[in-house]
């Protein structure tokens, strides 16, 4: 044990190392997660925090897949937390049955917000990580807790957000998520599904308008709340490895044009 922070050798689910970790802190729940290392890693690269659905843990897919592709192809280190009754600190019954009790909890979000900045000094006060910029991907619950943190932060060059709406099943979080979704001003990509169980299309419109960010992009899918198509994950990460490496350039082609 070292500053309250155990470390212990694991694998995510595609079988690439990971180290496992557990911060105890006192008087307050403990802040689990993963994070992966590349072996030769950017000093210049982000480090790329990952946010994960109700449903699932640090390890939910697609998360061990895109953190595959960050750390080998950019070299970037990555960072996945656990959610407030998730993996490591599961509170059962588990997935959305326990999320919803939980965010019955006024401090529901400020206290998954301020785990996030304490696992990201986690991360940062590694050896092999140190301090850099942030980078993002979070759908579903992983955009619930994520907007608002992303909020609080000047260090996070580009994410990708979605599943998630004004309306619905988070219409109690409606100003929280407009008001952070204002503050954010980085280069965003925004995951829709057209036939989501959970948030009505109004709700999706509504948090997407929200975004103070002038390179804002949505994308629309049929399909309920689980069905994103592939080709979208493959997007995001080209999306964000562009604004990581400096290489986006935003062209306006008017396809009326003369």
């Amino acid at each position: 044990m070292s500053n309250g922070v155990s470390w212990t050798e694991s694998h995510d689910t595609k079988g690439m190392a990971t180290v496992d970790f557990v911060a105890e802190r006192a008087g307050k729940r403990n802040v689990t997660g993963a994070v992966w290392i590349p072996d030769d890693p950017n000093p210049g690269a982000p480090l790329m925090l990952f946010g994960h659905g109700a449903s699932g843990d640090r390890y939910q897919t697609p998360i061990p897949e895109l953190a595959q592709r960050f750390v080998e192809d950019l070299r970037c280190p990555a960072l996945s937390l656990d959610g407030p009754v998730h993996g490591l600190r599961a509170v059962e019954p588990g997935g959305r049955e326990a999320l919803f009790a939980e965010l019955r909890r006024a401090e529901a979000v400020a206290d998954m917000v301020e785990e996030w900045h304490f696992g990201i000094d986690v991360a940062f006060n590694r050896d092999d990580i140190g301090k850099r910029p942030l980078s993002y991907f979070g759908l579903s619950m992983g955009s619930a807790f994520g907007i608002p943190m992303l909020a609080e932060r000047d260090d996070v060059i580009v994410s990708t957000i979605g599943l998630i709406g004004t309306t619905g099943a988070t219409a109690n979080l409606r100003g929280t998520l407009m008001d952070a979704a204002s503050k954010l001003t980085h280069p965003i990509f925004c995951i829709m599904q057209l036939e989501d169980e959970l948030f009505p299309r109004d709700g999706y419109l509504e948090l997407f308008d929200a975004l103070a960010s002038d390179d804002k992009r949505l994308h629309a899918n049929p399909g309920l709340h689980p069905e994103v198509p592939l080709e979208e994950l493959v997007f995001s990460f080209e999306f964000m490895k562009s604004h990581i490496e400096g290489t986006a350039v935003k062209r306006i082609v008017n396809p009326l044009a003369e």
